[in-house]
């Protein structure tokens, strides 16, 4: 459905952690970071392209322990202190490729009899204007009409199949990305009629005319709905002035002026010069012989055309100047979102180390729990919002890095500032040992529940395969934490950010630029 997927790509998610106070609050603490680790271990991982978001991938932050208020009886695990060192078994790999060229990840998985396959494509809405100029949103309508009928089945029809099946099946456009996922039991009888549909959807899409104005009407409804939704207001905003030009600055789902005008022929262009095998990478698991395997992508990949693979994307200009935006809205609360242009997907082990040493750095500094400097000084310390966190979204060009967080009115400013002078002290003065090491400790205990279950996995594949990684950066993330440093989490931390030219953001009633005097160190 067209509304659910512009919800879809109207969230964020961050976490964090940092280091204990006192010796009593130490087995509280441990059991804090392993339950919290989950997410931000994740997002290093599996982190997909951004679709019109403010933070990274699709994971939800966890629930924070308040280490003031300890139970009683957690102080008395002391097996908890005696654990033995994680060793961990990463799943096994299996690459090859189709006839048609494209690269295959395979993981075999009996434990259920379900299999996960993700299609996809260098083919995101970054490549809309390649279509046409300023067709925003050609990418995303191409997706949402992928499930609304082919050549052999009319929507209703379409429909029905899939519902009859038990399966899901669907589509969806991001920034960098174009996905069709496909989750369906393992025996014949439901795959391959499902492998059918899935293929049907990518080769034989019908684009009915008919559909597609009441899908643009739609959306229109969204995007209007959108201008009472200060964090999507936020965001847009950001992303523009952030990128400019560039093809990452507008929305994935289009604009108010541009989904009037996307044509059917416009998503046929789309659909003949993107998803095509040259453009394609596929990742699987399951219940499947390496045989059965083969044979499935080869079914699933038949019907593409040979096509060739997309351009290169530009590379994005940094901001040379602090910038300061408000868009006013009626609110007792203002909205802020804040930072900078960020680093693109690491392919190489160098680049990898940096951006594993500055996800250790920013989880002390900008992470979602009460452990976090920011969330400890600007939530606890000064009560000027509930939470505050920042992520760093790595995507085929430079993502974004951000810093999000609500207040009220009349204290946007007094934490605008307060939350750089959190970051201009971190970088002077550095995270701390002890940071490090129970940072670290988080990451590595939480590594396992990546591939805790075949979604998890398959989306692990599907990153991995999409940006071209090896099979070994699975089995290399821990070596990775490993090999992490205070002086190198420190060194990378001031090479990366520059808060003297970050790019804020303020939707609310006031603007904080105005009529307030700053009370800390503000941006130049």
């Amino acid at each position: 459905m067209i509304q659910n997927k512009y919800d879809s790509q109207a969230r964020q998610k961050s976490l964090s952690n940092a280091l204990p106070s006192t010796s009593s609050n130490l087995s509280l603490k441990k059991l804090s970071y392993l339950s919290t680790s989950v997410v931000f271990a994740l997002s290093i991982l599996a982190n997909t392209a951004q679709a019109d978001t403010t933070g990274a991938e699709d994971y939800r932050a966890p629930t924070a322990v308040d280490a003031s208020a300890p139970i009683a009886a957690l102080s008395k695990l002391t097996s908890i202190d005696d654990a033995k060192s994680l060793k961990v078994t990463v799943p096994t790999i299996q690459e090859f490729k189709t006839k048609a060229g494209v690269p295959v990840m395979f993981v075999q998985t009996t434990a259920l009899p379900i299999v996960d396959v993700d299609l996809r494509f260098n083919a995101g809405s970054a490549r809309d204007s390649s279509i046409s100029k300023d067709g925003f949103g050609i990418a995303n309508m191409t997706a949402t009409m992928l499930e609304q009928g082919s050549k052999s089945l009319d929507e209703d029809a379409f429909t029905r199949a899939v519902e009859t099946l038990g399966i899901n099946l669907g589509s969806s456009a991001y920034k960098d990305m174009f996905i069709v996922s496909l989750r369906s039991l393992s025996d014949d009888k439901h795959l391959l009629p499902a492998v059918d549909l899935m293929t049907q959807m990518v080769s034989e899409p019908t684009f009915n005319d008919e559909v597609l104005a009441r899908n643009k009407s739609r959306l229109l409804v969204g995007l209007q709905q959108q201008k009472q939704d200060p964090g999507s207001l936020a965001s847009i905003a950001f992303d523009k002035a952030l990128y400019g030009s560039h093809p990452y600055a507008h929305p994935s789902v289009g604009t108010l002026e541009s989904v009037p005008t996307i044509q059917k022929q416009q998503l046929i262009d789309f659909k003949n010069r993107y998803l095509v095998a040259a453009n394609a990478s596929i990742a699987m698991t399951g219940n499947l012989t390496l045989v059965q395997a083969k044979k499935l992508a080869e079914d699933i990949t038949t019907k593409l055309s040979a096509g060739q693979a997309a351009a290169d994307l530009p590379e994005p200009k940094p901001l040379t100047k602090s910038q300061h935006i408000h868009i006013p809205f009626p609110s007792t609360q203002t909205t802020v979102l804040m930072g900078q242009l960020g680093s693109k997907r690491a392919t190489n082990p160098t680049a990898q180390q940096q951006q594993t040493n500055f996800a250790v750095g920013n989880e002390v500094m900008a992470g979602g729990d009460f452990n976090a400097r920011l969330m400890t000084e600007i939530r606890q310390n000064l009560g000027y919002t509930y939470g505050i966190s920042g992520s760093m979204n790595p995507m085929l060009a430079r993502g974004p890095y951000q810093i999000g967080f609500s207040t009220r009115n009349d204290k946007a400013r007094a934490a605008i500032d307060a939350s750089l002078a959190v970051i201009d002290d971190t970088l002077e003065k550095g995270v701390t040992q002890d940071e490090i090491r129970l940072t670290k400790d988080n990451l590595k205990n939480s590594f396992p529940m990546g591939f805790a279950s075949n979604a998890g996995i398959n989306g692990l594949l599907g990153m991995m395969n999409f940006y071209q990684l090896p099979n070994t950066y699975l089995a290399d993330y821990v070596n990775r934490i490993d090999q992490v440093t205070l002086s190198g989490v420190n060194k990378t931390l001031r090479d990366t950010l520059n808060p003297d030219n970050f790019l804020i953001v303020t939707v609310g009633q006031d603007d904080p630029w105005k009529g307030i005097e700053a009370t800390t160190k503000t941006t130049k």
